[in-house]
């Protein structure tokens, strides 16, 4: 019999402390309170429930790697 794994979501994270400060983060939703209580306030929750792992990543990663407009 096949095991049929339940939709994930999907969870943004910024760090605000330390070197990686400013920097987002994707993790699955049943990952989040283990981050968070592990990290002892140095993240801090940007989105929770996104469906889709790419948009999360979108998210995450903002307008960085987006195409350059050109001129005409």
């Amino acid at each position: 019999m096949r095991v049929v794994k339940e939709p994930e979501s999907w969870v943004v994270y910024e760090s605000v402390d330390g070197p990686r400060s400013g920097m987002k983060s994707i993790c699955e939703d049943s990952e989040w309170e283990t981050i968070a209580s592990s990290k002892s306030g140095n993240v801090k929750l940007i989105k929770k429930g996104i469906l889709s792992e790419s948009e999360a990543e979108k998210l995450a990663r903002g307008t960085s790697g987006d195409r350059k407009k050109r001129g005409r």
